[in-house]
């Protein structure tokens, strides 16, 4: 009787633990399934992909010299000139009359990926005046249900373009058109101008976001949002934007009234007064990473109120305003302006960019290597052969991309990006 009783205590045992094994195995086979169809049955099959010009994204990631020439002569061929078609605003336009084929069709991801990433979304401030593809790609390649996104489009952009943005946002409840805009001039006002209206809709639009990030239509992401999720929980409520100590010869931007001319900034020979409560201006850039307490203030304290209106003519604020307002005493997730809290752009998580007069031979003291792409106003416009070091650095975002330049650099970033989303614990 007592062996009865065992023999049949052990098969329910088995019984039991098979059942929990089976489940946490279906488990896992609906998890994996509930991310790959938003890739449709090729989770790495991009919309971009031309099978008539193929590149091996894997070597490439890699550091693969001879598949990153391969891939650069193919960009140069007429077959590749004649087959590669570049969608246009009156595509996009077509495209989301139907926003559901348009979403599947684009392969957006319209369900959180995780837990982790619902319960953490984040805002974006995106700042653009043409290229409708570029900024399609980009979107879809940081898109997610839970984040939200405020798109600047210059007042300048035909209106054709204007159009296309308008009905790209149109398929996502998440996605908004700032209602004010700017006609944004290189190194003036206008620039922050176009972020602190996004700002605005952002801040009233929702009050769960945590962090803010600003984007320009040259940006892409290096990482997935799960890892920027991470970077941020990381900084626990702090900010990461590049501010330095002001090098001397950049203080006239600021000591002197500037005004705009034609489509430039023309320096005059009026001097301002100095920055209201005796600040001292540090200098960095136009990008950064904001908690939403540090946002609040932006657009509430009365004194930075006063500081960004000191700041409007100014040259080039977007390099100054932001680096010193986050050395303001009191201002959430700020630092002293004390120079031992200095931060370099390299040491930031905002961007990551090459300056060409900074390439050089790593192992030599340089900060990154030579460019593979090609230089606009000293940056670097990213090729294929900038993707291997850039993946190893910590930043969230890179600048600049250009399809014009390297699709392939893109291609293969998307590439990268999407199998890691999707399938966070595979080994690539």
């Amino acid at each position: 009787m007592l062996k009865r009783k065992l023999r049949r205590c052990k098969l329910n045992c088995v019984s039991f633990f098979c059942f929990i094994a089976l489940a946490a195995v279906t488990l896992t086979v609906i998890k994996n399934h509930d991310r790959t169809r938003f890739s449709g049955s090729r989770s790495l099959e991009l919309v971009e992909v031309n099978p008539d010009i193929y590149v091996n994204c894997t070597k490439i990631l890699k550091g693969d010299i001879e598949e990153i020439q391969n891939a650069k002569l193919k960009l140069l061929t007429v077959d590749y000139k004649k087959r590669h078609h570049r969608l246009t605003e009156n595509d996009f336009i077509n495209m989301t009359r139907d926003c559901n084929s348009f979403t599947r069709d684009r392969k957006y991801i319209l369900e959180p990926l995780s837990q982790e990433e619902n319960a953490f979304p984040i805002a974006y401030s995106i700042v653009v005046h043409h290229k409708i593809d570029m900024l399609e790609r980009l979107l879809r390649s940081i898109y997610m249900p839970q984040n939200y996104y405020c798109i600047h489009v210059d007042k300048k952009s035909p209106e054709s373009f204007l159009s296309a943005v308008k009905a790209i946002a149109s398929c996502f409840r998440n996605v908004i058109l700032a209602s004010q805009t700017e006609n944004v001039v290189y190194a003036s006002w206008s620039r922050v101008q176009a972020d602190v209206n996004c700002m605005k809709e952002l801040y009233h639009a929702n009050a769960q976001w945590k962090y803010l990030m600003n984007l320009c239509g040259m940006d892409f992401p290096i990482k997935t949002n799960r890892e920027i999720i991470q970077s941020l929980k990381a900084l626990k409520g702090k900010n990461s934007l590049e501010t330095e100590k002001m090098p001397p010869h950049k203080e006239v931007r600021w000591r002197k009234h500037h005004e705009i001319s034609g489509t430039g900034v023309r320096r005059t020979d009026i001097d301002k007064k100095p920055p209201p409560f005796g600040v001292p201006v540090f200098s960095g850039s136009a990008y950064f990473v904001f908690s939403r307490a540090f946002v609040d203030h932006v657009l509430n304290n009365d004194k930075i109120k006063a500081f960004l209106e000191w700041s409007q003519d100014t040259y080039s604020p977007d390099e100054f305003v932001w680096a010193t307002l986050h050395r303001f005493p009191d201002m959430p997730g700020s630092v002293p302006a004390n120079g031992k809290f200095d931060v370099s752009d390299m040491n930031s998580i905002a961007r990551f960019v090459k300056w060409q007069y900074l390439e050089g031979d790593v192992t030599k003291g340089a900060p990154y290597p030579p460019c593979s792409g090609t230089h606009v106003r000293s940056v670097c416009v990213f090729g294929a052969g900038d993707l291997q070091f850039m993946l190893k650095m910590h930043h969230l975002f890179a600048n600049k991309f250009d399809v014009d330049v390297d699709s392939t650099a893109i291609q293969c970033l998307e590439e990268h990006l999407r199998h890691k989303a999707l399938f966070p614990n595979r080994l690539t």
